[in-house]
């Protein structure tokens, strides 16, 4: 018996088709999902068309997206989600918004001494509280690869940490995890990354040092590493990869290795 929800995802799937040669041509340019299995291609490829029904993209003047280019950037928001059940992850927002190019965001912070400095920041991504993501669309194509960046993920992992409430590092973990576990791995990551850059700014950290702003930070750009570049961040901090493992039970550095394994000329280019 088709439960009514099961009913009303196959209508919706039926209502987007996508072809096996449209999947192979999105599957090409994201080598970062090289090694997943047959069943995990299927629900990702299922998984994105719901997204992209589900969700409503915004393009700015410049900006052409054909059903190709809105996969990949759907299949590279699913990633995360690929064993996290059906759960809604992504309720915070309806709307992305695509820029052409890097835009200026107006950046206001208080310092120790109370006095409030206002900028404009040069960014490529965006997500706001209970509001759109942004993304500059040169960034989500230049994702995808083993190469230690990925701008969607970055801006879904902080629409992960908002599910409690503002971005503080803390996203709503598993009954099987422990916030005092995660809160000890990611803080004491997060203060050995402060200290290098304290030591000196211009360090060459083991993860990008944006990683040091702030705890929301830490767990995009450690979530950011975890799908893109799993062989640095497990050798940086082993516990920190141990915890997003646990968070996104995924094992991308087992299909890196086992990659690697079979085929010696596989290579990361970070």
């Amino acid at each position: 018996m088709w439960s009514l929800s099961a009913w009303r995802r196959k209508r919706r799937l039926a209502k987007h088709p996508v072809s096996d040669d449209t999947w192979q041509r999105v599957r090409q340019q994201l080598p970062f999902l090289d090694g997943i299995s047959a069943a995990e291609d299927q629900w990702l490829r299922e998984a994105s068309v719901l997204f992209l029904d589900d969700k409503h993209l915004t393009t700015l003047p410049g900006v052409e997206l054909h059903q190709e280019q809105r996969l990949l950037l759907a299949a590279q928001a699913q990633l995360p989600l690929l064993h996290l059940g059906d759960l809604n992850w992504y309720q915070g927002f309806h709307e992305i918004i695509l820029y052409p190019d890097d835009f200026l965001s107006p950046q206001r912070h208080r310092d120790a001494s109370g006095i409030e400095h206002e900028w404009d920041g040069e960014h490529s991504g965006e997500a706001w509280q209970q509001g759109p993501i942004i993304l500059a669309w040169p960034g989500v194509q230049a994702s995808g690869g083993w190469e230690a960046y990925n701008l969607v993920i970055h801006e879904l992992a902080h629409k992960l940490d908002m599910l409690n409430g503002d971005a503080n590092g803390l996203p709503p973990l598993h009954s099987d995890m422990r916030v005092s576990d995660w809160a000890q791995v990611m803080q004491s990551a997060y203060d050995d990354l402060n200290r290098q850059l304290d030591h000196d700014p211009d360090a060459e950290t083991a993860i990008d040092p944006y990683a040091a702003e702030n705890p929301a930070e830490f767990f995009a750009v450690t979530s950011e590493y975890f799908f893109s570049a799993p062989d640095l961040l497990a050798a940086a901090y082993p516990k920190v990869y141990a915890q997003l493992q646990l968070f996104y039970r995924q094992n991308p550095l087992a299909r890196l290795q086992q990659l690697q394994a079979e085929d010696p000329v596989y290579q990361t280019h970070h």
